[in-house]
């Protein structure tokens, strides 16, 4: 005799209603600032920010990208707690050089809640249709002149200066809310100890001498006129790159304001043949590890200056660098430029005493800067994965 099946019995979890408001005021843009520190509490990997930059990165007075974006941040509410945040972009520049419709993503944080990293994507999907938009892409904070992707491969180490840092579950939400893969980034680590290739080095010389190239380091007595030339080579080197926008004359000055306190002489190179700059490499102290030691990015604390003294303390300490740029030409590539700013870069960083760092970001799919670092010795340790989304 066949015993009936009991039907089982499923019993529903309930689910938190997710709230994401707009940031409407000087209070909710702090909270938006301060989400990403009380999400960050318990990781030794997480650098935090200074809070004092991220308040002017977020002011459309003093951040000129505001100039030519609208951009909107949003945060996610559970039961009255805030749960996660996130930017929706329209760069108008971006779309008219690339003739898109892109809405992009940026600022993006999020506890482990599927529901809540949909909430948030699915509050700039909408975002961006309204305005007419039909590509979703990020993360962005803003575009790809400043910090973007989302690390997936790499998260035993703090990241460098100026590159993102995310927890492991991230890549999952995103996936999770529709998103795909659009392009990975790629990282490289090189230690100053490690000896370039003789025959790099040889080509490198040979180069040298037959094309006549001079590298001499920036000129900071005369510094307004070498923004203005190496703006040109940046502009024209990165041109028809994925995902590149020009920087506008305001934004370039805006970075090169901020950055001016941390410039090397020797760490900023510039290529001349015949007497025209036609290539350029910046590399920068890894700062970051001097703002580990500033508590949740404060400079200021009880009326003191203490996280100030901390960060100007451990500054002179660090001897990690990255080289986050270099361009060259167009008409001038395949001459050995590439080899010859590393070589000169790598021979600043041992004379300064630096134990080596990182280079990056590249393309996956640029074989010829990857190859080029790893034939100087790059080991690639880090990706950063761009996400992408047609929207209907």
């Amino acid at each position: 005799m066949a015993v009936p099946l009991r039907r089982m019995e499923v019993v529903e979890q309930p689910v938190r209603p997710v709230e994401v408001v707009p940031v409407r005021s000087a209070v909710d843009r702090d909270r938006f600032i301060r989400f990403q520190y009380d999400l960050y509490r318990n990781d030794p990997n997480f650098v935090p920010p200074l809070q004092m930059e991220r308040r002017d990165f977020l002011d459309p007075a003093k951040n000129p990208f505001f100039r030519h974006a609208d951009v909107d941040l949003f945060l996610a509410r559970c039961e009255g707690e805030i749960v996660g945040r996130i930017a929706a972009i329209h760069d108008r520049n971006f779309n008219a050089f690339w003739n898109g419709k892109t809405v992009g993503f940026g600022m993006f944080e999020c506890i482990d809640d599927a529901d809540v990293a949909r909430a948030l994507l699915d509050k700039v999907e909408a975002w961006g249709q309204e305005r007419g938009l039909d590509k979703l892409l990020g993360p962005l904070n803003f575009s790809t002149n400043y910090d973007c992707g989302l690390l997936v491969e790499g998260f035993d180490r703090p990241a460098v200066f100026l590159m993102p840092y995310n927890p492991r579950y991230y890549p999952e939400l995103l996936e999770r809310a529709g998103l795909a893969k659009a392009k990975d980034l790629f990282a490289w680590e090189m230690l100053s100890s490690q000896e370039p290739p003789e025959k790099v080095v040889r080509i490198a010389d040979k180069m040298r001498q037959r094309e006549g190239i001079k590298v001499r380091p920036v000129n900071l007595a005369d510094l307004k006129n070498e923004i203005v030339r190496i703006k040109k080579i940046y502009n024209a080197a990165w041109e028809r790159n994925w995902g590149f926008v020009p920087m506008t004359d305001a934004e370039f000055d805006h970075l090169a304001k901020d950055i001016k306190a941390l410039v090397v002489p020797e760490f900023l190179l510039i290529a001349e043949i015949e007497n025209e700059p036609v290539a350029f490499a910046l590399t920068l102290p890894d700062v970051n590890q001097a703002f580990m030691k500033v508590p949740e990015g404060r400079l200021t604390r009880f009326g003191l200056p203490i996280g100030l003294a901390k960060l100007l303390y451990h500054q002179k300490k660090v001897r990690w660098a990255r080289l986050m740029a270099l361009g060259i030409k167009e008409g001038y590539r395949r001459r050995g430029l590439d080899a010859i700013l590393y070589l000169d870069t790598l021979r600043a960083a041992r004379k300064l005493g630096y134990e080596g760092g990182e280079i990056g970001w590249t393309l996956e799919d640029n074989a010829l800067v990857n190859r080029a670092i790893e034939s100087m010795g790059g080991k690639h340790y880090k990706t950063y994965r761009m996400y992408e989304k047609t929207l209907r």
